[in-house]
């Protein structure tokens, strides 16, 4: 059983926490393009109030613990590991929950380089214990728009996890798959489930655009985000997203692994 001190060691030394890889350079952009309300940023949330950058600078400092003071504007950024442990807590109590209704699931990443076996994890632990994972929409073409312009992603799911792929792979679902904070798959997979009579999921479980996405529509949604992602925070702090774990989430996926354990141990999910 890992203790929470040797979690608090694991997060400081992979930096998952404390001093991270993401720099403040990003971080303030993305809040400045949030404030702005760029779709890019906004991933899939329409937030009820003005958010100014310094209203987000508070916000971030409140919940992920980065520095409050616009002037430091250079080097990396941070992460409170107290704040993620206690988050982590609390995710992992939501998981107990919804374990023990036995409800449907919806689990997706936009990361799936980098965390789909966290995801993985929890959608095989949630089987096991009862709850339907679902996967509406397998294979439906779903167009992004991204920095190179619009493309065609197909969503596709990996052991339960929704992600999306490049449409045009010369050999389909052997890739990891595409990095997107588009709230279009969890949008397209919805109505897919809506249409097509249900279930529809108790609890959506993932990032991004996954978790935005859900939550503005009205679903109780979880999940894991970065200092330069406001959105799910903003989300969190309106009540439209349940709850967020601040991370880096940009780290080697193995890294990843012990943060699994721990949740599922705390919400006695372990196989």
């Amino acid at each position: 059983m890992q203790t929470t001190a040797e979690l608090r060691a694991h997060l400081l030394t992979a930096r998952l926490a404390g001093v991270v890889g993401t720099t403040r350079e990003e971080s303030l952009r993305s809040y400045r393009l949030f404030a702005a309300r760029d779709p890019r940023l906004l991933i899939g949330l329409d937030p009820e109030r003005v958010w100014g950058e310094r209203e987000l600078l508070a916000l971030m400092s409140k919940r992920c613990g980065v520095l409050d003071d616009p002037a430091r504007t250079f080097g990396h950024d941070v992460i409170d590991p107290e704040r993620t442990l206690s988050a982590l807590d609390a995710f992992a109590e939501r998981l107990a929950v919804v374990a023990e209704r036995g409800g449907p699931v919806l689990l997706g990443t936009g990361h799936p380089h980098r965390m789909l076996g966290f995801y993985v994890a929890l959608a095989d632990a949630l089987s096991a214990a009862g709850c339907a994972v679902l996967t509406p929409a397998q294979g439906r073409s779903v167009d992004i728009t991204t920095r190179f312009g619009l493309r065609t992603r197909n969503l596709d799911y990996v052991r339960g996890v929704g992600l999306v792929r490049s449409a045009t792979a010369e050999r389909p679902g052997c890739e990891p798959g595409a990095h997107t904070h588009s709230p279009l798959p969890v949008r397209t997979a919805l109505a897919a489930a809506a249409d097509a009579g249900g279930p529809l999921p108790e609890l959506v479980i993932g990032d991004h655009g996954w978790v935005c996405g859900a939550g503005q529509l009205g679903f109780e949604a979880i999940g894991t985000a970065d200092v330069n992602d406001p959105a799910p925070f903003v989300g969190e702090a309106e009540g439209l997203v349940a709850l967020v774990v601040p991370l880096d989430d940009g780290v080697r996926s193995d890294y990843y692994l012990p943060l699994t354990r721990y949740v599922l141990n705390r919400a006695c999910l372990s196989q």
